[in-house]
């Protein structure tokens, strides 16, 4: 009689514990993929907005152009590089987490979550 009993406990602990991570799983992806859409519409503003400060800048006259200071091209790599390329580095490292998240719910990658 314990023999059944016993056999059939663990399996439906089993399947709650796959269905806790397969939901848990699930919410990772979807706030990772959150993570990087926020990041994506920070870099967009950020390239819209030095679009149209040099759109400004050109559409000054000549007196006007010399007159206004514009940032060092140094200054404007850091910008690049604070606003833009170390985002979009972060942005590819989310999308390789949410690849192997993805493994890990077709099952072609044993469940290891490190957090």
């Amino acid at each position: 009689m314990n023999g059944p009993m016993s056999s059939t406990i663990p399996d439906t602990s089993s399947a709650r514990k796959n269905a806790e991570i397969y939901s848990f799983l699930e919410s990772l992806i979807e706030k990772r993929e959150e993570e990087i859409r926020e990041i994506e519409q920070m870099v967009d503003r950020y390239e819209r907005r030095v679009q149209r400060e040099e759109q400004a800048y050109r559409t000054m006259s000549p007196i006007r152009r010399m007159l206004a200071g514009r940032k060092p091209d140094h200054h404007l790599a850091v910008e690049y590089i604070h606003y833009v390329k170390k985002p979009k580095e972060k942005v590819r490292l989310l999308r390789e987490e949410i690849e192997r998240y993805r493994a890990m719910l077709e099952g072609t990658l044993p469940v290891a979550l490190s957090e």
